[in-house]
C-alpha cells in the first residue's frame, strides 16, 4: 500500500509538472501571437501611409504633367498662328512683286521702243546734216578735230615752253642750292700724299748702323720692305721712297723701332718689319671701323671694313682715297636727305665705292667692277652694289642713289688741288713694273724702287737656280721693253738668297 501510494504520488507529481509546463508554453505562445499581431498591424498602418503619400505625389506629378502639356499645346497653337500670319504676309508680298515685275517689264519695253525711236530720229538727222554739209559723219569729225587742234596747238606749245623754262630754272636753282649746301658743310682740307717719307737720324753713328757692314743692313731692309732707302741724299735724314704707301708705312714703323732699339742686324730687321706689318694691320682695321662709325653706316661685313681701312694708305691722283670716300659719304647723305632718296643706301655706296682699289694690284679689272663684285660676294644690298658699279659710268645708273654717288664723286675729285695726275701716273707705272715681274714663275716678291729706275725681284731659291735667275732677269727686261713706255733705263735686279738655319740647344 505504501509502495502504491508512493507510485501514485509520483505519478501525480509528474502530471502536475507536465501540466505546469503545458500551461507555461501555452502562455508564451499566446504572448508571441499578440506581439506578432501588433507588428503586423503597425506595418500595415505604415504601408497604408506610404501608399497614400505615393498616391498623392503621383497625383501631383500627373497634374503637373497635364499642366505642362496644356501649356505646350497652347505654345504650339500660337506658333501655328504666327506661321499662318507670316505665310499670309508673304503671299501678299509675292503678289505685289509679281505685279511690280509686270510693270517693270512693261516699262522696259516702252523704254526700248523709245530708244529705237530716238535712234531713228538721230539717224535721220545725221543723214540730213550730211546732205546739207556735204560731209560724212567721219569726215565731219576729222575736220572738227583738225580745226580744234589747229586752234589750240600754238597755245599748248607756248604754254609747254613756258612751263619747261620755269621748271628748268627751278630745278637748276634747287640743284645748285643742294650741292652748294653740301659742299659748304663738307669743306674739308685737301691733302696730297707724296711718295717719300723722311726720318730724322739721331746721330751719324746711327747712319752707319743702318747701312751696316758692306751695306748688308740697308739691303736687308730694302728686301724686307720693298722700299728704296736713301741715307746720303739729305744730311741728318734717312729717306724712304716707294709708290706704295703701305710699304712706306711699314718701313717707317720698322725704322723707328730699330733706331729706338739701337740693335740693327738682318735678324732684328726681319723682326721689326714683322711687328710693323702687324701694327699696320691693326691700323687698317681701326681705320675702316672709324670711317664707318664717322659716317654713321652700320652692318658692313668685317671683310669689307678691312678693305676700306686699306684705303687709308692709298691715293688716287694724289688724293687720299679713304678721306675722299668719307667726304663723299657725308655729302651723299645730305643730298639724299634733301631730295628724298634712301640716305642709308647712298652713304653706304659712296663710302665703299672705291674698295676695289685696295685689291687692283691682285685682281685684274676696273676698280668699280671689282668693288661691286666684292660687295655682292659679302651680301650687301643690290641697290648698294649697283650704285658702286655705276659711279664711273661702266654701267648705266638706274637709281637715284647711284646718280648721287656719281655726282658726289665728281664734286670731291674736282676740289682745287685735290688730285695730282702726275703722281697717279707715277704710281700706276710702279704697279705695272711689279705686275710684270710677278707674272713669271718662281717669283717670291717684286719691288719697284729708285723712282721706277730699278725693279728688285726676289725669287724662290728652290724653284730658281743661278742660271735660271740670269735668264729670268733677261725675260723680265724684254717684257718691260715690249709693254711699257718709260724714260731712261730700268735695272732688273734678280736676287736669289739661300739660308741655312739651325738652333743650338
Amino acid at each position: 500500500m505504501e509502495i502504491a501510494a508512493i507510485i501514485i504520488a509520483a505519478v501525480l507529481g509528474v502530471g502536475a509538472g507536465a501540466g505546469g509546463i503545458f500551461a507555461y508554453n501555452k502562455k508564451r505562445e499566446n504572448g508571441g501571437k499578440n506581439k506578432a499581431d501588433d507588428i503586423i498591424r503597425k506595418a500595415k498602418h505604415e504601408a497604408s501611409d506610404i501608399v497614400l503619400e505615393a498616391k498623392k505625389e503621383a497625383a501631383s506629378v500627373a497634374e503637373k504633367s497635364k499642366q505642362e502639356e496644356s501649356d505646350r499645346r497652347k505654345e504650339w497653337k500660337r506658333t501655328e498662328n504666327r506661321l499662318a500670319e507670316r505665310e499670309t504676309t508673304l503671299d501678299g508680298k509675292l503678289d505685289q512683286l509679281e505685279k511690280k515685275t509686270e510693270r517693270l517689264t512693261k516699262q522696259e519695253k516702252e523704254i526700248e521702243d523709245l530708244k529705237n525711236e530716238i535712234r531713228d530720229i538721230r539717224t535721220k538727222q545725221h543723214e540730213k546734216l550730211e546732205k546739207i554739209a556735204g560731209l560724212s559723219k567721219q569726215e565731219a569729225r576729222d575736220k572738227l578735230m583738225k580745226m580744234t587742234e589747229n586752234d589750240i596747238k600754238q597755245d599748248l606749245t607756248a604754254l609747254i615752253t613756258k612751263e619747261q623754262k620755269e621748271i628748268k630754272h627751278d630745278i637748276d636753282e634747287t640743284a645748285q642750292s643742294i650741292l652748294l649746301t653740301a659742299m659748304e658743310r663738307m669743306s674739308s682740307e685737301v691733302t696730297a700724299d707724296r711718295t717719300i717719307t723722311a726720318l730724322k737720324l739721331p746721330d751719324d753713328e746711327m747712319k752707319g748702323r743702318i747701312i751696316g757692314k758692306e751695306g748688308r743692313n740697308i739691303q736687308a731692309l730694302q728686301r724686307a720692305t720693298g722700299v728704296d732707302i736713301m741715307v746720303d741724299d739729305t744730311p741728318g735724314m734717312v729717306v724712304l721712297s716707294s709708290f706704295d704707301p703701305i710699304r712706306r708705312q711699314v718701313a717707317r714703323y720698322a725704322m723707328e723701332r730699330l733706331m729706338k732699339d739701337g740693335r740693327i742686324n738682318p735678324s732684328s730687321i726681319e723682326e721689326a718689319v714683322a711687328k710693323a706689318e702687324k701694327e699696320i694691320e691693326k691700323e687698317v682695321v681701326r681705320a675702316g671701323e672709324d670711317a664707318a662709325r664717322e659716317v654713321g653706316v652700320v652692318g658692313i661685313p668685317r671683310e669689307i671694313l678691312h678693305l676700306l681701312g686699306e684705303l687709308k694708305f692709298r691715293t688716287s691722283y694724289g688724293q687720299n682715297v679713304l678721306l675722299h670716300s668719307i667726304e663723299m659719304a657725308h655729302m651723299a647723305g645730305m643730298i639724299a636727305e634733301e631730295i628724298g632718296a634712301d640716305k642709308r643706301i647712298a652713304k653706304t655706296a659712296t663710302l665703299l665705292h672705291d674698295i676695289g682699289k685696295a685689291v687692283t694690284h691682285k685682281i685684274e679689272g676696273k676698280h668699280a667692277e671689282i668693288g661691286a663684285e666684292l660687295a655682292r660676294k659679302y651680301g650687301l644690298q643690290d641697290e648698294v652694289v649697283h650704285a658702286m658699279a655705276a659711279h664711273h659710268d661702266d654701267i648705266e645708273p638706274t637709281t637715284t642713289e647711284a646718280i648721287i654717288v656719281k655726282i658726289v664723286d665728281a664734286i670731291s675729285a674736282a676740289r682745287p688741288g685735290a688730285r695730282n695726275i702726275s703722281a697717279e701716273n707715277f704710281a700706276e707705272r710702279m704697279k705695272d713694273l711689279e705686275n710684270i715681274a710677278t707674272s713669271f714663275q718662281g717669283i717670291d716678291k717684286a719691288y719697284a724702287i729708285s723712282a721706277g729706275r730699278e725693279i728688285r725681284v726676289i725669287v724662290e731659291p728652290k724653284q730658281v737656280d743661278d742660271l735660271t735667275a740670269l735668264k729670268l732677269a733677261r725675260d723680265i727686261a724684254n717684257k718691260i721693253e715690249a709693254t711699257m713706255s718709260y724714260p731712261g733705263v730700268i735695272k732688273v735686279n734678280v736676287i736669289r738668297e739661300t739660308r741655312a738655319v739651325e738652333y743650338a740647344k
